[in-house]
């Protein structure tokens, strides 16, 4: 447990410097976290998630070739001009809406060290406050409230806590990994963290129970950053500064089971683009009927 008594979490840090070459060449003249799903690029989706978990205050770690990062929650009045001489009402709304979300920072990493160092890039910012980290590669439904359950947790025990999900043997390598405990008389969703492992061999794997793009952390996770050494490919792990902590303090891992989208990846990428504009009332209806004949005129369900 912290010493200092929880505060609410008002500050997140959202890294988005990474190269994005699993996109390649959609990637090659524009960020990954600029490519749209339906009709705003998957950035927004998780600015949006902070701020509906009552987060004001947004750090966007950029790199090279990122500025329309800023431009996207910057004014532009020529373009609102343009939209209001023509009475687009609600395009108009919805550009300037962006520059109001939140109080958006951006600062640049400099050089791609990792997941670790990208944070680590955030101490002035943040301060001596606790602070959410968003991945920008992991959008979330907004009916699965993962970071604001994560929030209540941290504000009730002062505990970090990280999100973790259930996930298939041959896919544990891929992730950070956690050995958990249950928390006696806890909310069974909530478990300790006893230890956590980078990517590990499945065979060595402690769990099924895989980190997640969602942390909630307290500052003296910037003093244990400055104790790791670089590992593979000189990438400060934030996984191995997670695990300095855990011999200091409690980090809880909150367990979810659905409402993720990995869209680093090209199918979940689909998937969520789909699913997010079955959704909308204003596509839903009609994207459903074209995917009901599509299906249908390829035989698609006879295939199976």
């Amino acid at each position: 447990m912290t010493s200092t008594p929880p505060r609410a979490v008002t500050k997140a840090v959202i890294p988005a410097a990474g190269l994005g070459t699993r996109f390649l060449p959609a990637t090659k003249a524009q960020p990954k976290e600029m490519l749209p799903v339906v009709d705003k690029p998957a950035i927004q989706y998780v600015v949006e998630e902070a701020v509906r978990a009552g987060i004001d205050d947004i750090l966007i770690i950029t790199g090279r070739a990122k500025r329309s990062l800023e431009d996207h929650f910057d004014r532009n009045f020529e373009l609102e001009y343009y939209l209001a001489e023509r009475g687009k009402k609600e395009e108009l709304e919805a550009v300037q809406s962006l520059a109001e979300l939140a109080d958006i920072h951006f600062v640049r990493q400099g050089e791609p060290l990792g997941l670790g160092h990208a944070v680590s890039v955030a101490r002035k910012h943040v301060g001596d406050h606790p602070f959410a980290v968003l991945l920008g590669d992991d959008l979330m439904d907004a009916r699965s409230r993962v970071l604001e359950r994560m929030i209540d947790a941290h504000v009730a025990t002062g505990s970090s806590v990280v999100a973790v999900q259930q996930v298939a043997e041959s896919e544990i390598s891929s992730y950070g990994c956690i050995r958990p405990e249950p928390l006696e008389g806890g909310a069974p969703e909530l478990v300790k963290i006893l230890d956590i492992v980078e990517k590990p061999d499945p065979s060595d794997a402690p769990s099924d129970l895989a980190v997640m793009g969602r942390y909630v952390l307290t500052p003296e996770i910037f003093d244990a950053l400055e104790e790791v050494t670089a590992g593979v490919g000189g990438e400060i792990q934030l996984t191995d500064a997670i695990g300095v902590l855990i011999g200091r303090q409690d980090v809880l891992a909150y367990c979810f089971t659905e409402g993720r989208y990995d869209i680093g990846r090209k199918l979940d990428y689909l998937e969520a683009t789909v699913q997010l504009a079955l959704e909308r009332d204003d596509l839903g209806p009609a994207f459903r009927d074209f995917l009901v004949r599509l299906v249908t005129d390829r035989g698609l369900l006879d295939d199976r």
